[in-house]
Parts: structure tokens; C-alpha cells; sequence
């Protein structure tokens, strides 16, 4: 099966996560440099030796999402204090790109996806489309056998092809069972963090989750500017900003121009004024951002007094992040 991505999208991978020593990227990279044979499980750890090529064709941007696992690692490591009293399990590491015929990306997205999430995520999809998925292979359950590097890669190759096919057809890439799949997970951890008022460990798993949205769907899509919100607010919320929040600030008042979708609008006020407050903070100059606002007033809008972006955020997808 090949992906085949159509739209436009901004590259944020270029622009800005070009960053190969971002903290997800690297943690998922360190965590795998063990001492590994060719498709031969060492320490627990299993990886796949070979890369994707370069695709063959790509949209009409010239770039194709693609799902690649080179990774994988049993649950709990046998060295564990866990490994005696509970049942293991298998952890693929999920790498998404967008290609072009010539380069690989290089800030690919990294999520971590157990065979049960597979398995609900096929489940869901052929429930709501049983057409699309009825001559889609997917790996059996198995009673034994499940930690064998053959099952492992098996597994692997059959997980890419169902990722691959999934984005390439609108009906099911377009899924809240596959947007579910992509970031349910890290949301929840994210969120978790939030609330624990742990920003900066909260901030990578949003960056990393709103690399991945960035490469599944078009730039100003409701599922990217929701994330992209999302980190803003977490960027901008502690009492000392992060360092990274202007610029995910700045990228977010750069999608919501020309902005048509209603639903989506309702986020731009408080944006806005999140922004203002953040170019105050830190000493830049405001005045674009309040003459903007200044000229909604002037066309009757409420500037003053509204919710927060994370209100905001909270009553159209809510999450467990107090406010």
C-alpha cells in the first residue's frame, strides 16, 4: 500500500522544528542506541536494520506522509524490579515523516504505540468504514510466540503498511478514531503535567505531538491550530514563559490569518490577547498585535473581559487542565 498525501501545508519542519537535539527527538533516539543485531532482539530491544527509500512519488507539494517503526523494546526490561510481577508487552516507536522525492525529513515525529492501540484504532476504522478496511491485512493475536524478533518485524511492517493506507484516504485519515490514535495518549500526559503546574515537561510532548498533526493534516486544519493553541497555552501560562513561546506564539497568529472556519475564530480574541500580554512580558513591541485587536472592537467584537485561550480550549475540547 503507498501514502499518498495531497493539500498544502506549511512546512514547519524547516522553519522551525528542524531540531534534531529536541528533547523528544533525542530521548527516543537515546533510548534506543542499545547493543542491537540485525532484527535480532538484544536486551530486550529490537530494531530493523534497513530504512523506507525515498518515495517514488509525492503530492503535489512534492512531500508524502509516511509511518516508519525501526524501533521496538519489551515491556518491562527483564533487568526491571517489574519484570518478575508483570506481563510484558511490546512498545513500537511510531516514527512519522514528511518526505520529499529527494530529502527525508528531518524532524520526524515520534509517538509510542502499543499492539492493543493498533488493534482499537483497526477495530474503530472498520466499524465506521467496513468498505475501505475489508481487504486491509492486520496481525492476529497470538497466545505465544509474542516476543520472537520474526513476530516483532512481521508486526512492525504490517503496523507501517495500515499507517501508510489510513493516510492516504481522507474518510479514515480524517477520523476522530485516527486523530485519537495520533494524540490521545500524549494529550493525557501532557495534561496530567499542567495541571501539576510542570510546564516544561509538558512543552516537548506538545511540540512533539503538534510536529506529528503538522505532518498528518493541512496547516490550518482544526486539529493543528487546536494543538497549536494548546502549546501556546502551555508555553505562556507559568509565571515565567518559555523560552520557546514566542515563537510557537507567533506561528499560531500567522495560521489563524484568513482563517474562515467559525468554530475555530472563536480562539482568535483570546490569542490575541495572550499574545499582547506575552510581548508586554517580554519586553517587545505590541503594537501590531493591539491595533489588530483594537480593530475587531471597531467591528463590534468582544476584546475585553472574554475567557482565556485555555477556557477556550477547555469548552471545545475539553481536557483535564485546571484554569
Amino acid at each position: 500500500m503507498q501514502a499518498i498525501i495531497r493539500g498544502s501545508r506549511e512546512h514547519v519542519s524547516s522553519e522551525i522544528l528542524e531540531d534534531a537535539d529536541s528533547p523528544v527527538v533525542e530521548e527516543a533516539f537515546e533510548r534506543t542506541t542499545l547493543a542491537i543485531t540485525r532484527d535480532k532482539i538484544v536486551k530486550d530491544v529490537w530494531q530493523r536494520e534497513t530504512r523506507k527509500p525515498l518515495p517514488v512519488n509525492a503530492d503535489s507539494d512534492g512531500y508524502v506522509t509516511r509511518f516508519e517503526i525501526q524501533f521496538a523494546r519489551i515491556c518491562p526490561n527483564a533487568d526491571s524490579e517489574q519484570a518478575s510481577n508483570t506481563k510484558k508487552f511490546v512498545v513500537y516507536d511510531v516514527i512519522c515523516t514528511l518526505d520529499s522525492t529527494t530529502q527525508a525529513d528531518k524532524s520526524p515525529a515520534i509517538i509510542e504505540r502499543r499492539y492493543t492501540d493498533f488493534l482499537k484504532l483497526y477495530e474503530a476504522l472498520k466499524k465506521e468504514n467496513p468498505q475501505l478496511l475489508a481487504n486491509v491485512a492486520f496481525p492476529k493475536k497470538k497466545i505465544l510466540g509474542n516476543f520472537t524478533s520474526d513476530l516483532i518485524s512481521e508486526r512492525a511492517l504490517a503496523f507501517e503498511n495500515f499507517m501508510d493506507y489510513c493516510v492516504s484516504i481522507p474518510a479514515l485519515r480524517d477520523s476522530p478514531s485516527f486523530l485519537s490514535f495520533l494524540q490521545d495518549d500524549d494529550l493525557t500526559r501532557a495534561s496530567r503535567l499542567l495541571d501539576e503546574r510542570r510546564n516544561e515537561a509538558a512543552v516537548p510532548i506538545l511540540e512533539n505531538s503538534f510536529q506529528l498533526l503538522n505532518k498528518v493534516y493541512l496547516d490550518k486544519s482544526r486539529q493543528v491550530l487546536l494543538l497549536l493553541c494548546r502549546l501556546v497555552c502551555a508555553c505562556t501560562t507559568s509565571p515565567i514563559s518559555h523560552p520557546s513561546s514566542i515563537k510557537w506564539t507567533d506561528l499560531a497568529l500567522r495560521r489563524f490569518d484568513h482563517v474562515s472556519d467559525t468554530e475555530i475564530l472563536v480562539l482568535y480574541i483570546p490569542l490575541l490577547n495572550t499574545a499582547s500580554y506575552l510581548y508586554w512580558q517580554k519586553g517587545l513591541d505590541a503594537k501590531p498585535i493591539n491595533d489588530r485587536l483594537e480593530e475587531m472592537g471597531r467591528k463590534g467584537i468582544k476584546i475585553k473581559d472574554t475567557l482565556t485561550l485555555i477556557q477556550c480550549l477547555h469548552t471545545m475540547e475539553p481536557r483535564s487542565e485546571t484554569f
